[in-house]
């Protein structure tokens, strides 16, 4: 060998220590990253907006997990909204049903599936009249939840 002549060898041949101790490093960081990927925060409440096509209006509205609410004429049931730890790659989710009231009454679903804050036009509901997508999952939120709601007050008189 050449004097200042380096190589990834011992002088008996075996691997260099340092690039099996760098080697083993990056083994333990994978190993350490791959469940923390994983973990996910599931959230009581959906936050999605609306267009309105023909007023041109969004509206931004809350929904609770397993909660019904009426966008126009489209019923919108959140079942599932996710979110990751502030730490992480922010990746917000929601599993929704969406179904349209026709003139009739009749309900008909015209979705169900996942949809993604990060990619709105992905899984977004396009409706010829209405558009909705998720903007967020919430831990809380200003509208109460379904079954704090007070019932109104029957009318006086009988």
């Amino acid at each position: 060998m050449t004097p200042g002549h380096r190589n990834n060898q011992t002088s008996t041949g075996k691997p260099m220590p340092m690039v099996r101790k760098g080697l083993a490093a990056f083994v333990a960081i994978l190993a350490l990253i791959s469940p923390a990927l994983a973990e996910t925060i599931a959230n009581p409440v959906a936050q999605f907006s609306g267009l309105d096509k023909i007023t041109g209006r969004i509206t931004t509205f809350d929904v609770y997990v397993n909660e019904t609410v009426q966008f126009g004429a489209l019923q919108i049931t959140p079942r599932a909204c996710y979110t990751r730890p502030p730490t992480e790659t922010q990746r917000t989710s929601v599993f929704v049903e969406v179904d349209q009231v026709n003139l009739s009454g009749k309900i008909e679903r015209i979705f169900t599936g996942w949809m993604f804050a990060d990619s709105p036009a992905l899984n977004a509901i396009d409706h010829a009249v209405y558009d909705i997508w998720l903007l967020d999952c919430k831990q809380s939120s200003d509208v109460p939840p379904p079954d704090a709601t007070t019932q109104p007050a029957p009318a006086a008189g009988g």
